[in-house]
């Protein structure tokens, strides 16, 4: 009861310190990345901490697993450096009943891992597509914010307008440049106003100046106008793209039988599995060196999951491409891991070496 307790204490206490250090890298990471989104006109500047959100759930079960490992590498080898194992290991206490409380420690993980990976990872990858979407087919006009730069959906155009503008349907000091694939056109006026003709929405733009290059001709033609009309804004209420797998539901994936899909099938379970395998290698792989500095447990433990994982990325590809099964893939990768995991264990556990698995040498 106390081996157990006191491994546990001690795993809850590391693990939740690293899931606080990392889920506030992955929020920081991705706070940069969406605000860069929003900056290129992904997304709209107040959905960006919406997106960033939804990424962060959709990558907690990363994050936990990754937590849970280095929690359990670090836990114990602290306890071989400080000899609190060979007390245990003394008092009778085999490698192997170290597994049971690990096990304990991780089956509320590996619950959370599996609704976040198969529940969750969708529902916030739809949430993500859908705030895309519905920026992105949002017309010109709403895009504009008065004293910034605006790309429009395409990207064909950028919009500024003065800070000061007169009202909702009309603007002062507009800039106005466009490409095409023809031509490139810079546009400025002093005012402007809104109006809508045969369903189109039109900005008049007054007393301005338009320079205009075309791409397969040398020359710019500068003209000068009094009132000028052009369109701004696409039609909206277009028709949504087909559902990506990551936006899929599981139980849709499991009945598809598209590869795209059974590859994310895979990846999703593939997040179930690694965390078991993770307690089983971290203890198996949890060795302290006497002249290896305290963290080269932990860089080796990382090292051993970004494997696991790109391995798994790679599984992904391969079920994607056709060139390896669903069941194939979890037989290969996962029990092949867990194989790898209990051996080491039971090397360790019974001190098998390679002198004592050798026959032995008769000696004259």
């Amino acid at each position: 009861m106390l081996f157990d307790s006191s491994i546990r204490k001690e795993l809850a206490r590391s693990f939740g310190a690293t899931l606080i250090v990392l889920v506030t890298v992955v929020m920081t990471i991705m706070l940069v990345r969406t605000l860069g989104l929003a900056s290129r006109g992904g997304v709209a500047p107040a959905d960006v901490l919406l997106v960033m959100g939804f990424t962060v759930l959709g990558h907690l079960p990363t994050i936990l697993s990754l937590s849970l490992f280095v929690a359990i590498v670090s836990t114990l080898a602290r306890m071989y450096r400080d000899s609190e194992m060979v007390i245990w290991f003394g008092a009778g206490r085999g490698l192997l009943q170290v597994l049971a409380p690990l096990l304990r420690f991780a089956w509320p993980v590996t619950l959370a891992v599996g609704a976040l990976a198969l529940v969750v990872w969708p529902w916030a990858n739809q949430q993500i597509d859908e705030l895309k979407t519905r920026y992105e087919q949002r017309s010109d006009v709403d895009r504009i914010a008065p004293g910034e730069f605006q790309e429009t959906a395409g990207g064909t155009r950028v919009f500024f307008i003065d800070k000061d503008t007169p009202g909702a349907n009309a603007a002062s000091k507009i800039f106005i440049a466009s490409t095409t694939p023809e031509r490139e056109s810079v546009t400025s006026a002093q005012s402007a106003r809104l109006k809508v003709q045969d369903g189109q929405r039109i900005a008049i733009l007054n007393n301005g100046e338009r320079v205009e290059m075309m791409l397969d001709k040398p020359g710019l033609r500068v003209s000068e106008f009094a009132e000028y009309g052009t369109q701004v804004g696409n039609a909206q209420g277009g028709v949504p793209g087909a559902p990506s797998a990551k936006t899929t539901a599981s139980w849709e994936l499991a009945t598809s039988g598209a590869p795209a899909l059974l590859a994310e099938l895979g990846w999703r379970l593939g997040l179930v599995f690694a965390v078991l395998n993770l307690v089983v290698l971290g203890l198996a792989l949890a060795v302290v060196q006497p002249r290896a500095g305290r963290s080269a447990g932990v860089m080796a433990a990382l090292f051993a999951f970004m494997a696991y994982y790109n391995l798994m990325n790679v599984g992904q590809r391969w079920v994607e491409a056709e060139r390896l099964s669903l069941p194939a893939l979890m037989l290969a990768l996962h029990g092949s891991v867990l194989a790898l995991g209990m051996a080491i264990l039971l090397l360790r556990h019974n001190h098998w070496s390679w002198r004592t698995l050798l026959p032995a040498r008769r000696t004259a």
